[in-house]
């Protein structure tokens, strides 16, 4: 009789806990700042070039990262199916990788997104990136519209969410 409370409980709490999951990273609603990290040859890439003035989608990833290659065929079918309307970049983290071991890798394994390179950890602390996985969609105004971590995001509602919004 006494696990029937605790089990009424988590009961109530798991609509919570899953909404908590997704509650990573900057808070939705919050202004995105542009940052300026490279391309895999060492140029710069300002990512206000695309910030406030269209859809993006941001994906925190690693060569290494099983959540990402979990996430890889969600994203591959969302670039396809939004990525007339919407930027998709994966952001290199410099965590254990080099442009060079990048550049290996997808030439072995080609990623379906844009791959930048986050060399000093710059997009990494301006996107509150708590791990790799970790996805943010930013509204064309350049508001976080998502931020989710992990291999079960939903990442078409992810981009309606930022395609919902001017």
């Amino acid at each position: 009789m006494k696990l029937l409370p605790l089990a009424l409980v988590l009961t109530l709490l798991a609509p919570a806990l899953a909404r908590a999951q997704d509650d990573v990273g900057l808070p939705v609603g919050t202004q995105a700042q542009p940052v300026t990290i490279q391309d895999l040859d060492g140029k710069p890439v300002d990512l206000g070039q695309y910030i406030g003035k269209q859809p993006v989608l941001l994906e925190f990833w690693a060569t290494w990262c099983p959540l990402c290659r979990a996430l890889e065929p969600k994203m591959a079918a969302a670039q396809k199916q939004f990525g007339d309307k919407v930027r998709f970049i994966a952001v290199a983290v410099a965590v254990n990788e080099s442009p060079a071991s990048i550049k290996r890798h997808l030439k072995r394994d080609p990623y379906p997104l844009p791959v930048l390179w986050d060399a000093d950890g710059a997009a990494v602390r301006a996107f509150d990136a708590p791990s790799t996985s970790y996805v943010v969609t930013l509204d064309a105004a350049g508001k976080v519209r998502y931020t989710g971590s992990g291999e079960d995001q939903d990442l078409t509602a992810a981009v309606q969410a930022a395609l919902q919004h001017p």
